[in-house]
This record gives C-alpha cells, sequence and structure tokens, in this order.
C-alpha cells in the first residue's frame, strides 16, 4: 500500500507546476532551459537559484539547497511535510486520502489531531475576541485605550481578554473539544486540583499566528501587579514552538507579498509591534522574549535581506542584541541596529515622539559592526590608561571582519578619536592581528588533493546519470563502491533504470533535501556543463579518476596482504589507465 501513498504525491507534485508555485512566492526569469532568481533562503546580488520545470525540481549554485515542490513549501512556508502536502493539495482542489498503510493511517492521524487543534485555537480566539467587547473586559479595554491603541488596531490583531479561570474551558468543552485536547493545544492548563484551567487566566489577550494564518498560540499580559510573570507565552506545543516563531509574521507576509519590504524591524514585546504597526511601520516582528535563533533568523530571510533590531534604549537592553545579531548575520543578513533614546522602548517614543520621531532613528541606524564597538566602549573608562588599552584590544579584532579597506580605515579612525591612539598605531596592531590569525591558517593540513578530485569526478558522474545524458548509457553506477549518500543516488539511479528512465526530482524523495552529497552533484548542473564533446570526454576522465580510486584501494589490500600476482596486475590496470 505504500504505493498508493507515493502515487499521491506525485499526483499533488503534477497538479502543482513547479515555476508556477515558486513564481507566486519570488520572481523567476526564463534564461535557456531553466528559470532563475536570487535565492529566497539566503541574501545574494546575482541569481543563482535555479529552477528546472522539466525535471521539476530547484537547486541554488550559491548555498546549496535543492528540492521539489513539496520541499519549497516546507521550507518556504516553515511547515512540516505533511503541512506543505496539504497546502499544494487544497492549491490544486486535491483531497488528501486516507491510506491503509499503517505509516499513512499514522499522518493522517497525527493531521486529523493537528488539525483538530488548529480549530480549537481559532476558537479560543473568538472566544477572547468576543470576551473583549462583553462588558466584562472594561479594565482591558482601558488598558488598551490608554496605551493609544485604537479599535481597528485592536481587530487587525485579534486582540482579546481573558476574565477569569474557568470560562475558556467551559466553552471549549461545551464546542466538543476534550480536556486532553484543550491541555495539548496549550490554551489550557491542568491545576494541581486536576482541574481544566485557562493558561491565560485574566490576561491580555494576543494571538499569534503563524505565516499560514493559523492561531498557534497566545501571549498574555497582566494587567494587575502581581507575583506572576508580566508577560506569558503558550508553552510550546504540536503546534507553536516559539524558538521557531516571530510575532506578526503573517502580516509581514502580507506586506511583503502587497510590493515587498526594504527591511524588518525587529523589537521586544508584542506592544511594541502593535504601536509601531499602527504608526505605520508595518514590516514589524517581535521574537517573543527569547534569544534569536537561526531558524528565526532563517525565517526573516524569506522576507527580507536587511533587519533593523530596535531593543528598549537602555544600556542592559541594547547590550542583550549582540546575543542573537551574530546568528543573524550568519545567516546572510544585513544587520543594523537603531539607537533609542536611553530610557525608552519603540512603544514609548511613538507615544511621546511619534511617527516623526521614530523615523528619525531609523534613520540613524547603524552597522552591526559600529554597534559592536559602540558596546565595546560603553564597557570601559577612557580616562583611565589602562581602560583605554583594554578598549583598543577588544575593538581591534571586532574591525579585522569589516568587508573592505575603507570601511577598516572608518573604524580606526573612530577608535583613534575615542582612545587618542594614533591611526598609524592602531593599523600596526591590527596587521599583527591578522597575522596572528594567518599563521594559525598555515598550520592547518592542507587539503587532500586526491579526495577533492574523486569526490568531484563521482560529483560529475552521478549527475550526468541522473539527467540522463547519452553518453552515460553505457556506464554502471554499481561499478564503483560509492559511499553515504552518493551510493543512495547510486542506488536510486540504478532502480530508475530498471523502471525505465531516471526522474531528477524522485531522488528527494530517497534523500530529503538538505544532503550535502546531493547538493555537490546538483551543482554540476549548470549551464551546458554536461552537454556537448567537451563534457562527455571529461565523463570518461571521471570514470578513470574513479576506476585508479579503486584500483588503489585493492593495491593498498594487495601489499597488505602480500600477494604479488594480485599486485602486479593492479599496477598492469594502472599503467593502462
Amino acid at each position: 500500500m505504500r504505493e498508493s501513498f507515493s502515487e499521491f504525491l506525485n499526483l499533488v507534485k503534477s497538479k502543482n507546476d513547479i515555476t508556477d508555485v515558486i513564481g507566486s512566492y519570488i520572481k523567476l526569469e526564463r534564461k535557456g532551459y531553466n528559470y532563475w532568481a536570487c535565492c529566497p533562503f539566503h541574501h545574494e546580488k546575482t541569481p543563482s537559484f535555479s529552477v528546472n520545470a522539466g525535471d521539476r525540481y530547484y537547486h541554488c549554485f550559491g548555498c546549496g539547497v535543492s528540492g521539489d515542490v513539496i520541499t519549497f513549501i516546507k521550507e518556504y512556508e516553515n511547515v512540516e511535510f505533511m503541512q506543505a502536502v496539504r497546502i499544494l493539495s487544497d492549491r490544486a482542489g486535491l483531497e488528501i486520502p486516507v491510506f491503509d498503510e499503517r505509516e499513512s493511517e499514522e499522518l493522517a492521524l497525527k493531521k486529523q489531531k493537528k488539525d483538530r487543534l488548529r480549530a480549537l485555537m481559532k476558537d479560543a480566539a473568538r472566544f477572547y475576541l468576543n470576551n473583549l467587547y462583553s462588558g466584562n473586559a472594561n479594565m482591558h479595554l482601558e488598558y488598551l485605550t490608554k496605551r493609544g491603541i485604537a479599535p481597528s488596531t485592536m481587530k487587525k490583531f485579534g486582540l482579546g481578554a481573558s476574565t477569569d479561570f474557568y470560562s475558556l474551558p467551559s466553552y471549549l468543552r461545551a464546542n466538543g473539544y476534550t480536556a486532553e485536547e484543550c491541555v495539548e493545544s496549550g490554551a489550557c492548563a491542568q491545576a494541581e486540583d486536576g482541574k481544566i484551567i485557562d493558561a491565560m487566566g485574566g490576561r491580555l489577550i494576543i494571538p499569534i499566528i503563524d505565516a499560514l494564518g493559523d492561531v498557534i498560540a497566545f501571549g498574555g499580559r497582566l494587567l494587575k501587579k502581581s507575583d506572576r510573570a508580566k508577560y506569558k507565552n503558550t508553552r510550546d506545543s504540536e503546534l507553536f514552538e516559539k524558538n521557531n516563531n516571530l510575532f506578526n509574521i503573517n502580516l509581514v507576509k502580507k506586506e511583503k507579498r502587497a510590493g515587498g519590504i526594504p527591511y524588518i524591524i525587529l523589537v521586544e514585546g508584542y506592544m511594541d509591534v502593535i504601536s509601531l504597526y499602527q504608526a505605520g511601520f508595518r514590516s514589524v516582528g517581535a521574537s517573543m522574549g527569547t534569544s534569536l535563533t537561526k531558524n528565526q533568523a532563517r525565517l526573516i530571510k524569506r522576507y527580507t535581506d536587511t533587519v533593523l533590531i530596535s531593543y528598549d534604549g537602555d544600556a542592559a537592553g541594547q547590550n542583550a542584541n549582540l546575543r542573537g545579531l551574530d546568528i543573524l548575520k550568519r545567516e546572510g543578513l544585513k544587520v543594523k541596529v537603531v539607537p533609542l533614546p536611553e530610557g525608552l522602548d519603540p512603544d514609548d517614543l511613538i507615544r511621546e515622539r511619534g511617527a516623526e520621531g521614530y523615523s528619525a532613528c531609523l534613520e540613524n541606524a547603524m552597522p552591526l559592526i559600529d554597534f559592536r564597538i559602540l558596546c565595546v566602549r560603553r564597557k570601559y573608562d577612557m580616562q583611565k590608561t589602562e581602560e583605554r588599552r583594554d578598549f583598543v584590544r577588544e575593538a581591534l579584532p571586532i574591525v579585522k571582519e569589516a568587508e573592505s579597506e575603507t570601511e577598516k580605515e572608518e573604524l580606526l579612525k573612530r577608535i583613534s578619536e575615542i582612545s587618542g591612539v594614533s591611526i598609524a598605531a592602531l593599523a600596526a596592531d591590527l596587521e599583527n592581528v591578522t597575522v596572528a590569525e594567518e599563521k594559525e591558517v598555515r598550520q592547518k593540513p592542507p587539503p587532500q588533493r586526491d579526495a577533492d578530485r574523486e569526490e568531484k569526478a563521482a560529483d560529475f558522474v552521478l549527475c550526468a546519470c541522473l539527467f540522463s545524458k547519452p553518453y552515460t548509457e553505457s556506464f554502471d553506477p554499481k561499478e564503483f563502491a560509492f559511499e553515504g549518500d552518493r551510493k543512495r543516488i547510486a542506488d536510486y539511479i540504478v532502480k530508475s533504470r530498471l523502471k525505465g528512465r531516471v526522474q531528477p526530482s524522485g531522488i528527494f524523495d530517497e534523500l530529503g533535501s538538505d544532503s550535502k552529497e546531493l547538493s555537490a552533484v546538483l551543482n554540476v548542473d549548470s549551464g551546458d556543463n554536461l552537454d556537448g564533446e567537451s563534457a562527455e570526454k571529461y565523463f570518461s576522465d571521471c570514470v578513470r579518476t574513479l576506476r585508479k580510486k579503486q584500483l588503489n584501494v585493492r593495491l593498498a589490500a594487495a601489499k597488505e596482504n602480500g600477494d604479488t600476482n594480485e599486485i602486479s596486475e593492479i599496477f598492469k590496470e594502472l599503467k593502462r589507465l
């Protein structure tokens, strides 16, 4: 019965033309046989993201990501495999059938469970929203009015109210949800006495909505002084992982589709987002009180290549930025820091100085490297000789990370102005820092060139076979002992040939999209690399390289066993090659 599920996935792929689907997210341009764009998964200026319409797969020659149409939706929308299948099934007007096989039954049950939890969270959000205007939540409305939040903004964000601990569970149970579902969703919790209670009892409610428009969690704010935490998020659940989501990503996505966004402003709290959005700064999100994670950085990268960090204006809040900024940088995002007046957060600034005041701060956003030096400067007293030297010692390694000589010169000039040390002396010390690093690099063992050459040969051979180039017809991948994922690619080619034709996109069903070996193989397929007489000759050279490798392995074994006849035969074969 496994084939039936595979057949359905093939139907989903055939009904969703990969260029149409990807083209609905990013702008594709046809060049020759393929379509090209700047990669949506990493920042680049020159398009290296290729979509092969005929073979129904995409591959980026810059960062190495690749996959089929299901993989693209899974990665771009930040959803699980079955959610991606659901999105594409809905797009094509297909209903996901229930299969008899055990694995598919488990998937169907898991989907059914998640659908139930999504429906529960949506109903809970409606309950909170209705509560806000029921006449029983005047304190909540007064708080929002005092914060300057307009009724239209309240509705835009679906703000709601929890007035006690038992109304929500009662409402959900009356609507057919089980006690277990109420707790599993994260909307409710089980008290010490065993009763089911509202996990956000007595708080102002802020729904957390994912990029697909589903309510997956809630943020809650206390309105009275208490020994409980002022802000609280729904605990992680089947639907919600705080480290993988950003508050307001659903509205950021709408802005992106409406005409693109130059940057995302990243703030700390829900009210900062709501205030900025209301003031006209629509591309704004929050990490919900956690240090930034790689998955959040990748989520941001789908919508823009620039992030403006706008946290609290106090020194402690600004210094906290550094914990997450390097993650953003490593994911290829341009990072700038928005300096705010001491003691103010974005919400305060909007209320005190309006949109114009905040715009002025955005215009003064500084590059990450400048901000890092500013943070080092704040640590030391420049009136003390020893601390001035400590400042210089800590700042210079930051300068060496600058991307251009011009930038380095500007930073050295700033450090000179702060410390009183001459630019010439700073430049000499910077050179010493660089030399030390280069010495460390020189001490590393040189790359194994034979191994590199053999891997490149294997990649070319497998790629040519994967795309069924005519000169590969007589070549049998079983001849060679490939390793790791290259062996799985070779096995897929052999298996597919027995069925009649090798379908390149089918390899993603075998390996997934995060295989480094598969990425290396697909990287060969660029331009005319696989076509023409030169490609055929290169293929023959690669096959010879792989045969030499096999012979050398045999030779080592023969020498170890003292088999002189075998050694003689191998030397003859090596000479012939």
